[in-house]
């Protein structure tokens, strides 16, 4: 990675490209330090400290972030707001006839599309901002000003802030797209989340330092634990199945070309990091929830009791739930992505046919039943991936900060990727095959 790196700075146009998604990052994090006027972010930071915590909601987009909406800064929703949206958009693109139509217009569908997506993000983003106010507002009280003509321009210039930071993270991530390196969202969510990681490693030497006899022991298996993760990560971004595909002798004009045999590749970790995200704001909604009604600590019994003890970050119940959600969404994922009808259909066309496999429904068949297989695989990776930290949290509540480690490290890591092979095929197109060898 570091030698496709270097490489990259030696071009010059691949080296602007570096430093132009260097400068936005750079922006992205100083605008993350920029605070809304007519808030006491000292209060929103205690508040934030206790109540954000236990892998509910608030904790979600905290480290979505990078710790920017503990702050209370103009860039505190970041790219959150877009990313639903995405999602949003995504899912219904399978499900109304007219998003569909568009899809498959090609290039021009998918501006459309994008179009779409970026106002169904600009009103996610009015929501949130007075969700996110009336928080600041009610339960925090943050807000320096909340009482006749002041309180109303305070509430406007709070809400506009946070609107106005979220459209701009928008634009800077697609500026990236066009004139820097790898995709713009990731990016930012890549920026984000490193960010946070000082923070957790402070965490780390905090404990360590205050009560060095078992936490030096723990801070060096958590070490240990995260760069095995990164290793297990990087191992099963690569790891593929291949189906074979032998396609027949065809007659062009006059001329007669050979068979050829080649293969379809199935990534095993194909979603990537969504269904943590869709399984993570599931269960995180019990946790919120209780947020805005408290369970109170004389009551051990009782529906709500009940409710939330099953539901808390730190039960067994959680966990279970929490891996099984996982599974069923990668499933879903995938079966949005990937349509074994039509590469069958398309292979068909093509003359092209899997060994000792009919074509037709037997070939959509058994590639669907090698999907599922792989797909079960990936499911049980990012599982673990995601539920090890919360029995990291179980064991030690000092260690609760760590608890969307193994899912942070997933996220940064297959964006390093993503953007590393970009870079590589950016450089294969200037230079000849051999360049990176």
């Amino acid at each position: 990675m570091f030698e496709t790196l270097r490489k990259a700075w030696k071009s010059p146009d691949l080296r602007k490209k570096l430093l132009y998604t260097l400068l936005m990052i750079v922006i992205f994090r100083i605008g993350s330090a920029i605070t809304v006027p007519y808030l006491d972010t000292t209060a929103v930071g205690s508040w934030m400290t206790t109540n954000a915590t236990n892998g509910n909601f608030l904790e979600y987009l905290n480290t979505m972030t990078g710790g920017a909406l503990s702050k209370a800064t103009i860039f505190c929703l970041s790219i959150t707001p877009y990313i639903n949206a995405s999602i949003i958009i995504q899912l219904l693109t399978y499900a109304l006839p007219p998003l569909e139509r568009l899809q498959s217009e090609g290039e021009e569908g998918r501006k459309k599309i994008g179009k779409i997506t970026a106002y169904v993000s600009l009103g996610l983003s009015a929501f949130m901002s007075y969700a996110y106010y009336l928080t600041l507002k009610s339960q925090m009280n943050a807000v320096k000003y909340t009482e006749g003509f002041q309180g109303v321009f305070a509430a406007a210039v709070i809400i506009l802030s946070f609107m106005a930071g979220s459209s701009l993270v928008v634009w800077m991530g697609n500026r990236i797209n066009e004139k820097g390196i790898g995709n713009g969202v990731s990016m930012i969510l890549f920026a984000g989340i490193v960010a946070r990681f000082p923070t957790d490693v402070g965490t780390l030497i905090r404990l360590t330092s205050d009560n060095p006899n078992p936490y030096l022991f723990v801070s060096v298996g958590v070490l240990i634990f995260f760069v095995a993760i990164i290793g297990f990560v990087v191992f099963m971004n690569e790891s593929e199945r291949r189906i074979t595909i032998q396609y027949a002798k065809r007659v062009v004009g006059n001329r007669q070309y050979a068979g050829q045999k080649t293969h379809i590749p199935i990534k095993i970790c194909m979603s990537g990091v969504m269904p943590i995200i869709f399984a993570m704001s599931f269960m995180s909604l019990p946790s919120t929830i209780q947020l805005f009604k408290p369970l109170d600590p004389t009551v051990t019994s009782g529906f709500y009791y009940h409710f939330c003890h099953f539901f808390s970050t730190q039960s067994i119940s959680y966990a279970i739930i929490y891996f099984l959600l996982i599974i069923g969404f990668n499933y879903f994922y995938v079966s949005m992505q990937y349509n074994p009808i039509e590469i069958a259909n398309g292979l068909r066309q093509n003359n092209g046919a899997i060994p000792g496999i009919r074509p037709g429904k037997p070939t959509s068949d058994y590639i669907q039943k090698v999907l599922s297989k792989i797909t079960l695989v990936g499911a049980i990776f990012l599982g673990i991936i995601a539920i090890i930290p919360i029995f990291m949290t179980m064991a030690d509540s000092n260690l609760a900060s760590l608890s969307m480690g193994g899912t942070s490290i997933l996220i940064v890591v297959s964006v390093a990727l993503e953007t590393v092979r970009m870079i590589e095929s950016q450089l294969m197109m200037k230079e000849h095959k051999g360049f990176l060898r």
